[in-house]
């Protein structure tokens, strides 16, 4: 798991998710996260790297809406790789984050 750095400046903060968002990772996510909403006006997620999402991956992204809205910072998700897709759809929670779906070029057909 990696969160990386794609973009910074002018407030606005693009981050890349690499490998999976799950109970292992969930801290170690929660916690960069977090440093990266105290100095962001606006924060883009790219979640087309993220392989594997389970309840504690979800519950991250959750978490970094519910700090966005409370601190009036912009998020935006995007590049959402299958994984991601899979879970929100299954849940109804895409509409919860307001962003279209984009699929990444990663996206397999069965």
């Amino acid at each position: 798991m990696s969160i990386e750095v794609k973009q910074q400046k002018k407030g606005v903060t693009h981050l890349a998710i690499q490998g999976e968002m799950t109970i292992y990772t969930a801290r170690e996510q929660k916690d960069s996260l977090l440093g990266f909403l105290k100095t962001s006006k606006e924060l883009q997620l790219d979640l087309s790297g993220v392989s594997e999402i389970d309840s504690a991956g979800l519950q991250i992204l959750l978490f970094v809406k519910r700090e966005t809205v409370n601190r009036d910072i912009k998020l935006s998700l995007v590049q959402h790789s299958q994984a991601v897709v899979e879970v929100l759809e299954l849940l109804n929670l895409n509409k919860y984050f307001g962003d279209p779906i984009v699929l990444s070029a990663n996206w397999k057909t069965s």
